[in-house]
């Protein structure tokens, strides 16, 4: 069970915000949730203890884990009952950022000034939503991935006004609750997002272009590159393969598509300096002797356990519209 000295809130029992809440209630923190109205918030609590005991029954969290839900997640009565007592505050609720600073004000007008609040924001800066936030120096973006309970990043995002001391106590959290979290600067879609947007659009114009349909580069996507990354971000993927081939991609790709599939002038300065990735001993990343030998291996290894774990759960069939 929680201790009442470690007491936290999360505004917003949407998606997200339910699934922040049952993380932090599972690792034992007591966690008050609260929505629009008590009614909404009660009845999600008990959405999310139900849903707990299914995770718990289907084998996806341990049977202490769902307990830890139900004893440490309540439905708090109020914006006030909820953040009583608290060190830590999540804002959740939907991705407007007039709702969100209407809930921003709403939050620090009824903490004490050294309460930490951090937002879920998917895209808005935090210099943007710290206006309307008292005592900004105690406010940062920390930004969950959805399905909460079991995707491990969290985006830490401090803002120009955001004291080091609450950057690290937000840190401590996240590694206390199991999660993967990366400290980066303050800029629209910060990292997470800029990325899965960019690749978004582009497989929009592949559809509009006719090339492929969303089922074949699903497929893909899912089979080819998609399959690394679990193990390998696209810097190490780039390294692996060449920077050098990159390059010569690169160069095919703007011929058909214009600048905005050209190469970076960062990938030309290095390839032109030799640096061609693991097999010239220097990428992005340095490969000293017998360490591309070492990453070699366990990239077979793990992409040969991810081939039998992908056969042992089957695939799931998406029907197209």
């Amino acid at each position: 069970m929680s201790s009442t000295d470690e007491r936290v809130a999360v505004v917003g029992g949407g998606y997200m915000g339910g699934g922040m809440a049952q993380t932090l209630a599972a690792h034992g923190i007591a966690c008050a949730l609260v929505d629009a109205t008590p009614e909404l918030t009660a009845g999600r609590v008990r959405d999310l203890h139900e849903e707990a005991d299914r995770f718990a029954a289907e084998g996806l969290m341990t049977e202490a884990a769902a307990d830890a839900i139900h004893g440490n997640l309540r439905a708090a009565r109020s914006l006030d009952d909820a953040v009583e007592g608290v060190w830590y505050v999540a804002e959740a609720v939907s991705e407007q950022a007039a709702l969100k600073d209407e809930v921003l004000a709403a939050i620090s007008g009824r903490v004490a000034a050294d309460v930490v609040i951090g937002s879920n924001t998917s895209a808005i800066p935090i210099g943007r939503l710290a206006q309307s936030v008292t005592h900004a120096e105690r406010f940062l973006g920390v930004h969950w991935m959805n399905p909460a309970p079991f995707v491990p990043c969290v985006e830490v995002i401090p803002g120009a006004l955001t004291a080091p001391p609450v950057v690290d106590r937000a840190l401590g959290l996240m590694a206390r609750v199991g999660k993967a979290a990366t400290v980066v600067a303050d800029a629209p879609g910060f990292v997470a997002n800029r990325l899965q947007y960019a690749l978004f659009r582009e497989a929009v114009r592949i559809i509009e272009e006719g090339t492929a349909g969303p089922a074949q580069i699903d497929e893909v996507v899912r089979n080819s590159f998609g399959f690394r990354l679990p193990f390998f971000g696209p810097f190490a993927i780039a390294d692996i393969a060449g920077l050098d081939v990159y390059r010569d991609g690169f160069a095919t790709l703007e011929e058909a598509y214009g600048e905005h599939l050209g190469a970076p002038s960062m990938l030309l300065e290095m390839v032109d300096r030799g640096r061609h990735g693991m097999k010239s001993g220097q990428g992005f990343y340095a490969y000293d002797a017998g360490h591309a030998e070492e990453v070699a291996r366990y990239r077979d290894k793990a992409y040969a356990a991810l081939s039998g774990l992908r056969e042992d759960l089957g695939g799931i069939e998406v029907h197209e519209a």
